[in-house]
C-alpha cells in the first residue's frame, strides 16, 4: 500500500517517543455525567471503568458548562441559525452572536475591541502574524505557554529578533530590554497571566513598570502582550483575572471561553487598531470558520453569569475550596508553590511516586494531571490539581482522603 513506508516511519518516531517517557498515555473516554446531588459536586463515567470520578483535571474553574442557561442558549440559537456558520468571518460568515460576543468581551475586559477565533490557541498564533515583521523583536517567560512559542516560530522569529527572560525574573527582563538589537522598529513583551502547570501569575504590575522607560525608543512603539486564559474568570476580585489582581493592565490581551466560562473559543481584546488589523492579517482567522452561533450564544450568557451575584457566589465559593484544598496538602506536609489561583500543583519530585500517586488518585475516583520526567526536569516532578466551583467541601476532602492515604 501507498502509506506502508510512511506508516513504519510513524511508528518508528511514537516508539522512540514511547522510550523517551515522552509520548501520551491511550485518551480516557467520557461516558456519563450525573448531576450533582446532595454533598456531592458532580461526577463522571468512564470508558472501562465501574466507579464514578471527581475530575480534578479540568480547567472548567467556574464549572458552568452544564449550566442550564447555557444550554438553553446553545439550543436556542442552534435551532435558529444551525449548527455551522457555512463559511469564513469575510464570506458571509459572520453572525449576530460574533459580534454580540466580540463587544460582550471587550467590555467586560475594559476594551475598546475584541475579535474571537476558535480557541486561544489560534488567536496567539493570529496575533503573532499581525504584530511580526523583520522588525520586531519579541521577549518572551521562560515558561510561557506553547502557543506562545509556536506563534513566533510560526510568524517565523528568526533567533536574532528574540529573546528569552527567566520565569518572571525581572532583572533578566530588564537586561533583555536593554539589548534589543539596532534597527528594531517594534518591540513585543509578552508572557502568560497564569502560568498552567505553577498556578503562579506574572507580576504584571512589575513588567509594566520595567517596560515603561522603553517605550520611546522604538518608532513602532513597545507593546506588552498577557495571554490570561487561566486567569479571566477565575481570578482576582470580580473574574478579570490578573490585570484585576495586579492592579495593572497589558496592552493586548489574549484569552478563551474554554477554561472559566466552560464554553469554546478564544479573542484578543485591544484598541480598535489592532483588532481590525488582526481580522486584516491573521491567517487564523481569515482561512477557518468561526465558531458556530451555539458557542457563542453560550459564552454570552456565561460571561453574564459571571458578572452577576451568581457569579460572585461561584468565585467566593471557588475561592474557599482552593483555601481549603491548600491548607490539607499543607497539614499532610507537602509541598505546593503558593497562590490563591484554581490550579494547585503537588510537588512530588520524583518519577516513580509521582506515577505511582496519579495511579492511587485514579483508584480512589479522583482524576488528576501528573508531570514526571522527561517532561519536566528531574525534581521537578508534579502533579496538577484544578479546583472547581461545583467541587464541594466533601469532594475535596475526598482527595485529601486519597492523597493522605497514600503509602507509595
Amino acid at each position: 500500500m501507498s502509506l506502508d513506508k510512511l506508516n513504519a516511519a510513524l511508528t518508528t518516531e511514537i516508539k522512540a517517543l514511547q522510550r523517551e517517557g515522552r509520548a501520551k498515555d491511550p485518551e480516557r473516554v467520557i461516558t456519563g455525567y450525573l448531576e450533582p446531588e446532595g454533598d456531592r459536586g458532580p461526577r463522571y463515567r468512564l470508558q472501562g471503568a465501574d466507579q464514578l470520578f471527581i475530575r480534578m483535571n479540568s480547567n472548567s474553574y467556574l464549572s458552568l458548562s452544564n449550566h442550564p442557561k447555557l444550554l438553553e442558549a446553545a439550543d436556542r440559537a442552534t435551532r435558529e441559525f444551525g449548527v455551522g456558520p457555512g463559511a469564513v468571518r469575510f464570506i458571509d460568515g459572520t453572525f449576530k452572536h460574533h459580534i454580540e460576543l466580540e463587544n460582550r468581551i471587550a467590555a467586560f475586559l475594559g476594551r475598546p475591541a475584541a475579535r474571537i477565533f476558535n480557541s486561544a490557541y489560534t488567536a496567539n498564533l493570529g496575533l503573532a502574524m499581525t504584530l511580526g515583521s523583520p522588525e520586531t523583536y519579541w521577549i518572551g517567560d521562560q515558561l510561557n505557554h506553547n502557543s506562545i512559542i509556536r506563534a513566533m516560530r510560526i510568524a517565523g522569529v528568526p533567533k536574532e529578533n528574540k529573546a528569552i527572560f527567566a520565569h518572571n525574573d525581572m532583572d533578566e527582563l530588564g537586561r533583555c530590554l536593554d539589548n534589543v538589537p539596532a534597527g528594531i522598529k517594534r518591540v513585543v513583551v509578552i508572557f502568560d497571566g497564569i502560568f498552567s502547570m505553577r498556578g503562579d501569575n506574572a507580576p504584571l504590575d512589575e513588567i509594566v513598570r520595567r517596560c515603561e522607560p522603553y517605550r520611546d525608543r522604538f518608532p513602532e512603539g513597545l507593546v506588552t502582550v498577557i495571554d490570561d486564559s487561566h486567569g479571566i474568570g477565575a481570578y482576582g476580585a470580580s473574574g478579570r483575572g490578573t490585570e484585576e489582581f495586579t492592579g495593572a493592565r497589558a496592552d493586548i490581551v489574549v484569552g478563551t471561553f474554554g477554561k472559566a466560562f466552560g464554553v469554546n473559543g478564544g479573542f484578543i481584546a485591544s484598541s480598535a487598531e489592532v483588532v481590525e488589523a488582526v481580522r486584516q492579517k491573521a491567517d487564523t482567522y481569515i482561512y477557518t470558520n468561526p465558531l458556530g452561533v451555539a458557542d457563542c450564544a453560550a459564552a454570552l450568557v456565561a460571561l453574564d453569569i459571571a458578572d452577576s451575584p451568581e457569579g460572585a457566589r461561584r468565585l467566593a465559593h471557588l475561592k474557599d475550596r482552593i483555601a481549603q484544598f491548600r491548607s490539607g496538602i499543607e497539614r499532610l506536609g507537602w509541598e505546593s508553590i503558593p497562590g490563591p489561583h484554581p490550579v494547585v500543583p503537588l510537588l512530588v519530585r520524583d518519577t516513580a511516586r509521582t506515577r505511582a500517586l496519579v495511579r492511587h488518585f485514579y483508584d480512589n475516583g479522583v482524576l488528576v494531571v501528573g508531570l514526571a520526567y522527561p517532561v519536566v526536569p528531574r525534581g521537578d516532578e508534579t502533579i496538577r490539581f484544578q479546583i472547581n466551583a461545583a467541587h464541594t467541601e466533601a469532594d475535596v476532602d475526598q482527595a485529601l482522603a486519597a492523597l493522605e492515604s497514600f503509602t507509595g
